[in-house]
This record gives C-alpha cells, structure tokens and sequence, in this order.
C-alpha cells in the first residue's frame, strides 16, 4: 500500500472508512509515462494456458498475478486464451469507497467488478455504481451493444480500470438460458455462446451443416433457429433430434467430404472430437472451396496445447480464435466469408 496519511472518515454512506492522503501510492505497475497497461484473465483453471502462450509471444507479467489476472506493459496481443482482456488499463489513486465510484461514473456508465483480493472493499464500490444487468440471455439473442468495462483494486488506495474490454460479459462470463432436457448434450452451449457473442444466428431459409454431429446437440440448437440442418456423422442422432423437421442425418465422415461437391451452405459447424492439426486441413479445404459463409469449429487439444497451431488458424483472413467460457480445454474458431 502507498505511504500517505490516513484517518478514519465519513463516507458517502455515512459509514466511516480510511481515506488515504499525502502522497499518491507507490504500487505503480508503469515504469514510464506513457506505457500502455493490458490486462488478461484468464479462465477459471486455465492459467497455465494463458502463461504459455503469453510467454510465447514474449509478453512479461509486469507483477505478480491478481488471482487470474495477468498484467503486463508488453505490446498488447490478441490472446485466445483469455477470458476478458483489459486494454489500455487505468491506474487510479483512491481516497475513499465514494471516490472511487466517481472515478468509474465519470469514465462510462457499465462496469464489471473482479476481486480476487480486497472483496469486502471492492463489494462496498461496485454497490455505488449503476446496475447492471445479468439476465441470462435467451436462444436467438445476442450481447447488449453497451460497453462493459472492467475494474478491480490492486491496493485498497490503487484502482485498475478499463473501459475497453474484448468480452462483452463480466469477467468472460456468458450467463445463457440453458435446456436440462431438449439438447442430447450440454455441448450446445458452445455454439450457443458463439452465435450470441457474434451477435449473428442462422435464420429461416438458410442451410446448415454440422459436421461430427452425433448426439445431436449442436443439431439441435441449429434447428431451434427455424434453418435447414444437415447432419453428418457415422453415428446416428439421438432419436427425438433426428425426428425435427428441419433435420436430415446424413451417415458418413465429415473428413470424407469434399467441399467443392457440396451444396453451399450458410453455417458449417464442427464439434468433431480430433487433432488440430487435422481440423486446420478441414477449414482450410472449405475456405478454399467457398462453398460455406460461415464457419465455427471446436478446436480440441489432448494434453499439451499446440500453440503454433493457434495461430495458423488466427492467421486466416477474417477468423477469430477465442476461449468461450463454456469451452473446457479447447477453443472456438470462427470464420466469416469476406463481403466483396
């Protein structure tokens, strides 16, 4: 904590606190003026990921971690592996619970709070700021347009904030209106998050392919938005899923396509369970083709996380490479046919 005064005052409401003054805190993260701060979270249990490929593309924590959040005053980098990342960080020298909720009223109206450490502090402040909403959002919906920033107290005097923020949701977290009995897996809620953080799902009149489908989960959702669904996997459906309407099961391999004898589709989705590696050939085939507008695939790793791999599929025109919060050891590609 910073070497200024300190004496017990009345807060704003009416309850006395510790209000720091004399000089400013000394926990400055910045060295020099001018010095971008970035700050990543990581996913819950998945630190280690976001270590690795920080490391990897030379970025040094400028501190010890806050929980799961990593500092660093590197060149920023568009991490996969985490959850939110915080840019162009604010450090912010507080006297009291009341300033610091003016500090953030007086950046921007929406916050998300992240305390790993001084909770009972932090609890006080987020209760001074606007509400904001955590309705879990419905099928077919997608992330409100408002900005979401993000804070968290490095000192009980020092606040961190950041106005921009990549995830739309507190701390990564996507609050979804989940099914216990319609889908055959929970494995939906990936591509559920998906359609819902890229604020586009299929519509009536558009096809679908999904490719590795069996059970049906992903299918099943597909078919939920009223759009054509073709199913391909070697394995059947669940029996409730291959009985809607708007779904046709198709038996055979995905890998045993070819793109450029398929109709084309609006969405190709894939939650095939196989090496990255063999998945990149698959998007890369379809890419190639131009027979899908739209792609989103699970990348899935068995033990360590090829990183290299990562990028070769961030690199391609018009992907994104994310860690959604309902992934587990995996992350979400997704890929957008550029609009001539």
């Amino acid at each position: 904590m910073g070497d200024g005064l300190r004496k017990n005052v009345n807060d704003d409401d009416g309850q006395i606190r510790t209000e720091v003054t004399g000089p400013p805190c000394r926990s400055s993260i910045r060295q020099d003026v001018g010095v971008t701060l970035t700050a990543y979270l990581a996913p819950v249990d998945l630190e280690h990921e976001l270590r690795d490929e920080m490391s990897a593309a030379g970025l040094r924590p400028s501190r010890r971690p806050l929980g799961r959040l990593v500092l660093s005053t590197d060149e920023p980098i568009v991490s996969a592996w985490a959850a939110n990342t915080w840019r162009d960080v604010e450090e912010i020298p507080i006297t009291s619970i009341g300033h610091a909720a003016k500090e953030l009223r007086d950046r921007q109206r929406n916050w998300a709070m992240y305390a790993p450490v001084h909770h009972g502090r932090a609890k006080l402040i987020a209760e001074k700021l606007p509400h904001v909403s955590a309705k879990p959002i419905e099928i077919g919906g997608v992330v409100p347009d408002a900005p979401l920033g993000s804070w968290a107290l490095l000192e009980p005097d020092l606040l961190l904030a950041a106005t921009d923020c990549s995830s739309p949701f507190p701390n990564g977290e996507a609050r979804l209106v989940e099914d216990r009995e319609g889908p055959p897996s929970r494995a939906y809620l990936k591509l559920y998050e998906a359609f819902v953080r890229s604020r586009r799902w299929p519509v009536v009149g558009e096809t679908c392919l999904d490719l590795g489908a069996s059970p049906g989960g992903w299918t099943w959702l597909l078919a939920h938005t009223g759009a054509t669904v073709v199913a391909v996997d070697k394995a059947p459906l669940a029996d409730h899923v291959d009985r809607m309407p708007n779904v046709r099961w198709q038996e055979g391999s995905a890998f045993a396509l070819e793109p450029r004898d398929q109709p084309p589709v609006d969405w190709l989705c894939s939650d095939i369970i196989c090496y990255p590696q063999r998945l990149l050939g698959l998007v890369q085939r379809w890419i190639d083709a131009g027979t899908a507008r739209h792609l989103i695939c699970t990348i899935k790793f068995q033990g360590v996380t090829d990183h290299d791999i990562v990028r070769e599929f961030a690199a391609i025109p018009g992907s994104r490479v994310l860690h959604l919060h309902h992934n587990k050891h995996e992350l979400t590609f997704m890929w957008d046919q550029p609009i001539d």
